[in-house]
């Protein structure tokens, strides 16, 4: 199977399951201050960078 849809399935997968512990976590957080909160979501919403360009890179690598 060629590497850009080994990525693809991959990369929706688990952008799905990030997503899903992602929301699970905030109910928790949204009871918390709002500083925690605010921590919360820009770590949340950056976190999924690194591993989505790792992804990416290994896709194009030719192999």
């Amino acid at each position: 199977m060629p590497r850009p849809i080994i990525a693809l399935l991959a990369g929706v997968l688990g952008f799905l399951a990030y997503v899903a512990v992602v929301v699970a976590i905030a109910d928790w957080v949204l009871h918390l201050h709002w500083i925690v909160q605010l921590a919360y979501f820009v770590v949340a919403g950056i976190a999924w960078v690194p591993p989505a360009r790792a992804l990416m890179f290994w896709a194009a690598r030719a192999g």
